[in-house]
């Protein structure tokens, strides 16, 4: 179901009160921008106690947000803009906007009204274009009671500015989904095939990276089709990722083998005969299937290339595949509890730290059971993202929202998690931790927003 009105829901009437409740209780949140913006649609996504609504937009609009009480509502006034679009948002359960209204003000302006179902804490900023992402302005409404904020009627909130982000981009995570079309890729002995279940482990976690603050997400199969490793690397490098991820579930000779496995481009030999199998399997099947050599007729500038890789984007690779098992290993079995090293082509990417998941091993009857299923593979795209923001929280580049966060990351607290565990996990002290969170004692709860302080800071 989608909630959404037009003009027609806001008559002159209720322009009026409106604007009389305008002048009551604002909290404004003004950023300069540009003139002359569109909006092109809307997007949300719910993350615990927050509700994120994205208005992605052809051109940067001076905006300003305010709250309006009696009934909850939070009102966008963008100057100089305009849409053509419907600005309809799916209902979610969890979100805290009941409806999306919208209407042209003052001649040349926009004005959203969300209505609320209940009170919230906002906070926005603005994101430039980057990597083929429009400008967005972005709105994190989060609860006021889980926050401990909550504004009682007539109460002002003070304003503030939100922090220019011109300069600062989002870091691109490439996620590559093995095989594809005329390629099934292993194939379990239910016939569950490798090829849909990468699909849609990397739908999922690309649905969440786009979801994360400071993240874009290029998948690089978006659809049930063949491309060779060779076209998957340049993909990843044209769209100038941070990192590529390639996802697989592959198969092994003995139907004993399974769990999860990461491996990483080889310097020298297989880590294990494992590792040299799978590795050797993948090339040969894209060798079958129409790819083209990676070393072939350039095999010197690969070479060059690749010893160019070795102290810079191999490096950050182990440090990304120890993040990754890190994770794997809070939802299911891990293979091994090591980075597994193997000549991987897909991998060979000079100047973008890459990794190949194998998140279990079809050919083990347990093991395609699992990755059938659709909470199994939300669980894996779940500590896939957290790997992520492991990894990103000390080595985002410099010119990135990640990089230039304050010093801080979040942390989302899951089942069976400790608050002094997690302060292990990230290297901070448990004390630090409760100040930056106003926590006394050691009670959380599953879904809350921690903030983090980075290792440095």
């Amino acid at each position: 179901m989608c909630v959404g009105h037009h003009r027609s829901d806001i008559d002159p009437n209720r322009r009026q009160i409106l604007r009389a409740l305008g002048a009551l209780g604002l909290a404004t949140l003004p950023l300069p921008a540009a003139a002359g913006a569109r909006v092109e649609r809307l997007r949300m996504s719910v993350d615990g106690e927050t509700t994120r609504l994205v208005f992605d937009m052809e051109g940067e609009a001076e905006y300003e947000v305010f709250r309006l009480q009696s009934p909850e509502r939070l009102v966008v006034d963008l100057t100089n803009a305009s849409t053509d679009a419907s600005l309809e948002v799916n209902d979610h359960p969890r979100s805290v906007i009941d409806g999306v209204r919208h209407a042209p003000r003052n001649g040349s302006d926009l004005r959203v009204v969300l209505d609320l179902r209940e009170a919230v804490s906002p906070r926005s900023f603005q994101l430039m274009p980057a990597q083929g992402a429009p400008h967005r302005l972005v709105l994190d409404l989060t609860r006021s009671g889980s926050a401990g904020t909550r504004v009682e009627a007539g109460e002002e909130r003070e304003p503030r500015r939100g922090r220019s982000q011109e300069d600062l981009r989002d870091v691109i995570v490439a996620i590559d989904a093995g095989h594809g079309g005329h390629d099934p890729g292993a194939i379990g002995p239910n016939g569950t095939r490798e090829k849909d279940v990468a699909l849609e482990v990397s739908q999922r976690l690309a649905d969440l990276v786009e979801d994360e603050w400071g993240m874009e997400a290029v998948m690089i199969r978006t659809g049930d089709y063949f491309l060779p490793l060779r076209e998957r690397v340049k993909r990843a490098r044209e769209a100038e990722a941070d990192v590529f991820m390639s996802i697989h579930a592959d198969a092994f000779p003995d139907p004993g083998v399974n769990g999860s496995s990461v491996y990483m481009l080889s310097e020298g030999g297989a880590s294990s005969e494992a590792a040299r199998f799978l590795a050797e399997r993948e090339n040969q099947a894209d060798m079958r299937l129409g790819g083209v050599p990676m070393n072939g007729r350039d095999d010197s500038l690969s070479n060059v290339l690749l010893d160019l890789a070795q102290s810079g984007s191999l490096e950050a690779s182990s440090t990304l595949a120890e993040r990754m098992i890190d994770e794997l290993d809070r939802v299911g079995k891990v293979r091994r509890p090591k980075v597994e090293r193997a000549n991987f082509a897909v991998l060979r990417s000079p100047d973008v730290p890459s990794i190949l998941v194998e998140s279990g091993f079809i050919s083990n009857p347990q093991d395609e059971r699992r990755l059938r299923s659709s909470s199994y593979q939300q669980s894996l795209a779940e500590a896939l993202l957290t790997g992520l923001r492991a990894y990103f929280s000390t080595h985002a580049r410099p010119g990135t929202l990640i990089a230039d966060g304050g010093g801080m990351e979040q942390h989302i607290i899951r089942p069976g998690e400790t608050l002094s565990g997690i302060a292990d996990r990230y290297s901070v002290s448990l004390s630090d931790l409760r100040a930056v969170n106003g926590v006394n004692g050691d009670t959380i709860y599953t879904g809350q927003v921690l903030e983090v302080p980075s290792r440095g800071s």
